[in-house]
Parts: structure tokens; sequence; C-alpha cells
């Protein structure tokens, strides 16, 4: 890569950098990999395999995008009983990944950090 220049972010590095733009969203870990809090609260992680982010959702929203975009969407066995879906980080858009965490962050951000905003 020429001198000077910067390699463009990673899909994780967009979402946190995305994430960190919202108020009170720190970084931290969660079951051993790079995750999103917000007041201790959690609104997303990457998953195990570095391309997939878990992000706290309502279940009805959950299944609105599992049936709306499966290609970018989805869930295992794991996750039916949280209020969770799995996104596929290299093809979501940035514009869509960004709505869907301040969605995240909306849940999770106690009532003062969200009357702020």
């Amino acid at each position: 890569m020429p001198r000077g220049k910067s390699s463009p972010p990673s899909d994780w590095d967009l979402a946190k950098q995305l994430a960190l733009a919202l108020p009170g969203v720190e970084v931290g870990t969660s079951y051993g990999t790079p995750a999103l809090r917000v007041k201790k609260k959690f609104i997303a992680r990457l998953w195990e395999d570095g391309e997939t982010l878990v992000l706290k959702l309502d279940f009805d929203r959950r299944e609105a995008l599992l049936q709306a975009d499966p290609e970018v969407f989805f869930t295992t066995p794991h996750y039916d009983g949280y209020p969770s879906v799995l996104i596929r980080l290299p093809k979501i858009d940035p514009a869509r990944l960004e709505e869907l965490l301040e969605e995240a962050w909306a849940i999770a951000a106690p009532k003062r950090l969200r009357a702020g905003r």
C-alpha cells in the first residue's frame, strides 16, 4: 500500500465507528469477542467468524429482517430464544447498518440518553 494511504476500515471497524457515534456507547467484550454496549447494556458483538454481527433487537423486528433479506440477516437455533439477529457484515449497506445500530442503541440506552438525542 502506498505510504500515507490507509486501508478501508474492516466491516467490524465500520460497525464500531457507527456505534461509537451514539451517546454512551463503549467497546468491550462478550463471549471473548469484541462487543458494543451502552451503559453496560449489550447492543452487539462480533461473532466468532469475524464477519457476522450479533445485534440485539426485539423479536418482531428480527422476524421482519429475516423475512425481508435472508442474504444479509439470519439466525441459528442458539438464538431462537433471544431477541437478536445475525448480520453478514460484508453484505449489509452501511446506511442500513447505521439505522439498525441506532435501533439497538434506543432499546438499550437509558431514557436520559435517549432524551438528549
